[in-house]
């Protein structure tokens, strides 16, 4: 394909978030980036007898967030232009695009969640908002808004900030949520009954712990993943008396996720195995485990539908994200039912994709680590390095716009798994806490970039890296630390710069993530903050560096960058900006990206084209 054709049909594959299966197993719903000027909200019959029917057609991102429990609605978000200020609505499906509000709009507080009570009188959600006062604070409460009357009634007051998405129980009675009021590393599990007479922690592994919960379809039942020093648990607490059975307790298992899907009894377990997916069925009853068969890419089961027959998630580096239907136990491509229609959308074919290629190195420890490697056809412009935003997340086998992008125009693309990253152990993600942010995890990137250029992959004078969010500050951290020799140029997306002013201007529930990660508060650990602040650094700078900020984004705010111009300009470093101010914590929006890929690609050819 031509490269002046090639945006504009990569910007029309669909990028898939979030799918759920209705609790009738007859429809499933998602949101979908890149069929619009914003995300929006798709459904699909789970029997194939229908192409994807569009519910919402907007100017800002809405997202899917529950099923009605009839299976007759959706309940979706949508914020203004990325500030995460979210309003709740409900779309009935024989009504699409018709957007019912269900809660204020642009409200002066970060919401959480949507359940519809099975009635459908009332709706649960979480909001860092005191009632009486009708100020943001930074704990979020539960809340139950009754539809009919629009009275609130806080259910649960959590003391500390934590991010939280309370989880309505299928019958109605009870609000599952989570707490971090004892330290920020840990999470402990809450329970309160609709009326919110009853508040009461029901799970606790420990202060610096964390315990995640979810409700059976029956009500009655809680799937519990609970945290130890070196892996996760997988069991099941009853309401009726409080007990808890352990089903999974194998150090040598990395569970991801677990979840039951209406409809069925089985429990599934998402395992990832060297940042790939394998999944399997557990049965609560009887514990007896039955492993998926190995496919190409990557494979999530989201809820069966009769026959054997489940819908699932299928994508790898030549596969976009595709919803399917299919028989676990056979797992022939062939016979998979496609719902979600991805190749109909855009010009791209599997063959204008690059394969992921899986590369390991040491880092200055020992410590192997893992990323992938996308390579051009010819020989290679220069290496960009993508590092994955959270750290608490992991690059996978996966269609990347921007990665695609890139590497048809020449350029190699590495992606690395950090320690501190997801899919590998939790003792893996935990290794970053040692140091805290901008640690050894930053070298881990750094002897990645080395390894490649000893291979002969990358050159000297022709690497660049970037990021959104973590990714962001990684870049921020490459561009202050490391010769034009090994990073000859950055262009942190979003990226955290002094990280106090991070910590006071960030949304209240990520604050304890900071402090989770850094060993404390900035008041705890002042010298920690600033030695590990890309900031107070910026003079040794001597590449190239480009900037790109989202003016919505509440997360990594455009604080950051406002403090880093102006050490910038201080220590005379030359610099350029990208602002968008209809973007928030990343640019997603088709048009934007339009603007932002070129002007990338751009900033790293001239980048890799200057003398060393």
């Amino acid at each position: 394909m031509q490269s002046d054709t090639f945006l504009e049909s990569l910007l029309q594959l669909p990028e898939l978030w979030g799918p759920m299966v209705s609790r009738d197993g007859q429809w499933v719903a998602w949101t979908w980036f890149q069929v619009g000027p914003a995300a929006d909200v798709f459904v699909a019959p789970t029997d194939a007898s229908a192409p994807p029917l569009r519910l919402t057609q907007t100017s800002d991102h809405t997202f899917l967030v529950s099923w009605a429990p009839d299976s007759k609605a959706v309940i979706v978000q949508q914020d203004r232009d990325g500030n995460e200020r979210a309003q709740l609505f409900r779309i009935d499906l024989d009504n699409p695009g018709e957007m019912k509000p269900l809660t204020e709009a642009n409200p002066n507080f970060f919401l959480r969640g949507g359940d519809l009570h099975p009635d459908g009188s009332w709706l649960v959600y979480g909001a860092n908002f005191d009632l009486e006062t009708g100020k943001e604070i930074e704990p979020t409460r539960v809340y139950r808004l009754d539809l009919r009357s629009g009275e609130r009634v806080a259910l649960a007051f959590p003391e500390k900030g934590a991010y939280t998405r309370p989880k309505l129980s299928p019958l109605g009675t009870h609000v599952l949520y989570e707490r971090k009021d004892i330290h920020p590393a840990g999470r402990q599990v809450w329970l309160v009954d609709i009326e919110g007479r009853e508040d009461r922690e029901i799970l606790n592994f420990g202060d610096q712990v964390k315990a995640l919960a979810s409700w059976f379809p029956d009500g009655q039942q809680v799937l519990v993943i609970g945290e130890t020093e070196t892996h996760r648990r997988v069991g099941v607490w009853e309401l009726k008396d409080g007990s808890l059975r352990w089903l999974i307790d194998d150090p040598d298992r990395n569970i991801e996720a677990a979840f039951v899907p209406y409809g069925s009894g089985q429990i599934v377990l998402v395992e990832v195995i060297q940042a790939r997916v394998r999944s399997s069925l557990l049965d609560a009853d009887t514990g007896q485990e039955t492993p998926l068969p190995e496919v190409k890419g990557n494979l999530v089961p989201i809820a069966p539908v009769g026959n054997g027959e489940w819908i699932a998630r299928i994508f790898h580096s030549k596969q976009p994200d595709e919803l399917v239907r299919l028989d676990v136990s056979k797992l022939d491509p062939q016979q998979y039912i496609n719902l979600s229609r991805v190749w109909e959308r855009t010009r791209i074919t599997p063959d204008d994709l690059t394969p992921a290629q899986d590369f390991r190195w040491k880092s200055v420890d020992g410590l192997e680590i893992q990323g992938w490697l996308y390579r051009p056809k010819g020989k290679a412009r220069g290496t960009i390095v993508e590092v994955h935003g959270g750290p608490s997340y992991h690059l996978m086998d996966k269609v990347s716009l921007e990665t695609q992008y890139y590497v048809h125009h020449g350029f190699n693309v590495f992606e690395p798994n950090y320690r501190g990253s997801t899919g590998f152990s939790l003792a893996f993600r935990e290794a970053i806490k040692k140091d805290g942010w901008g640690g050894i995890e930053q070298e881990d990137i750094r002897t990645g970039i080395e390894a490649l250029i000893e291979a002969g992959i990358a050159e000297h004078g022709k690497v660049g890296v970037t990021g959104t969010s973590y990714g962001g500050y990684s870049a921020w951290c490459a561009i202050t630390r490391y010769p034009p020799e090994i990073v000859a140029a950055a262009a942190p997306v979003c990226g955290m710069t002094d990280l106090v002013v991070d910590y006071e201007t960030t949304r209240a529930d990520l604050r304890p993530l900071s402090a989770e990660m850094m060993g404390g508060t900035p008041e705890e650990v002042p010298e920690r903050y600033r030695e590990r602040s890309p900031l107070y650094f910026v003079e040794n700078i001597q590449g190239k560096l480009l900037i790109v900020q989202g003016l919505q984004d509440p997360n990594v705010t455009p604080e950051n960058v406002k403090a880093v111009r102006e050490a910038l300009e201080k220590a005379d470093v030359p610099y350029e900006v990208l602002a968008f101010e209809d973007e928030g914590h990343g640019i997603a929006k088709p048009k934007n990206m339009k603007v932002l890929l070129p002007r990338l690609r751009a900033f790293f050819e001239a980048s890799f084209a200057a003398k060393v």
